[in-house]
């Protein structure tokens, strides 16, 4: 009896695993537009109501990292190391997203690429979340910041350090997705990357400490 929550979780896991991978081997085959909840359902093999039990938006099918994605820069900012700066625990956590070809900044694979590009659902989607990202990582920042950050002078430094440091984190997701439909491979979009996101975080650096 004791196992029975654990199993619980652990099928409901799967389950949600499980429609995931059908929506999205659908929304590929046939475009995310094209694609109903019920067709959905029906290769899960389970009833429709569940699917949106699982995710309520359809666009949630597709990007089913939004959660990772929202809440990611804050996350990076909250669990920084003890004396690291904001700023270097993010650029940090950059470098080894890009290393780690992670799909939460855009290392989707072509043919998903090419299917959220070709959806004006989902690019209107993505612009929801990174205007959500944006304003999670502004909390972080306003709560990591000293309290003299506090002052009405100072107030907006936060919410504009989060525009600047989500507005690179945006244009590095857009040149992965261009890169991967231009047909680079990971690796090559890797090296290509790298040093210019390191190149921003510089810049992003100077600005923020001349601020």
């Amino acid at each position: 009896m004791a196992n029975e929550p654990g199993l619980r979780e652990s099928k409901k896991q799967e389950t949600r695993q499980l429609i995931s991978d059908c929506a999205t081997t659908l929304f590929i085959e046939r475009g995310f537009e094209q694609t109903t909840i019920t067709e959905i359902a029906t290769a899960a093999r389970v009833a429709k109501k569940t699917v949106t039990n699982y995710f309520p938006r359809k666009e949630d099918l597709a990007l089913d990292h939004h959660e990772a994605f929202t809440q990611g820069l804050a996350r990076t900012v909250a669990d920084r190391e003890p004396g690291e700066t904001p700023l270097a625990a993010l650029a940090r956590a950059r470098r080894a997203a890009l290393l780690e070809h992670s799909p939460v900044i855009g290392f989707t694979g072509p043919a998903f690429a090419r299917m959220v590009a070709d959806s004006p659902t989902l690019i209107a989607r993505l612009r929801e979340l990174h205007d959500q990202r944006e304003e999670a990582l502004a909390e972080a920042l306003a709560t990591a910041a000293p309290a003299s950050a506090s002052v009405p002078a100072q107030a907006i430094a936060p919410r504009a350090a989060a525009a600047l440091i989500a507005g690179a984190d945006r244009l590095l997701f857009r040149r992965i997705q261009e890169l991967t439909l231009a047909g680079r491979t990971d690796d090559e979009i890797e090296a290509a990357l790298i040093p210019e996101a390191d190149h921003v975080g510089a810049l992003l650096a100077a600005a923020l400490e001349a601020a």
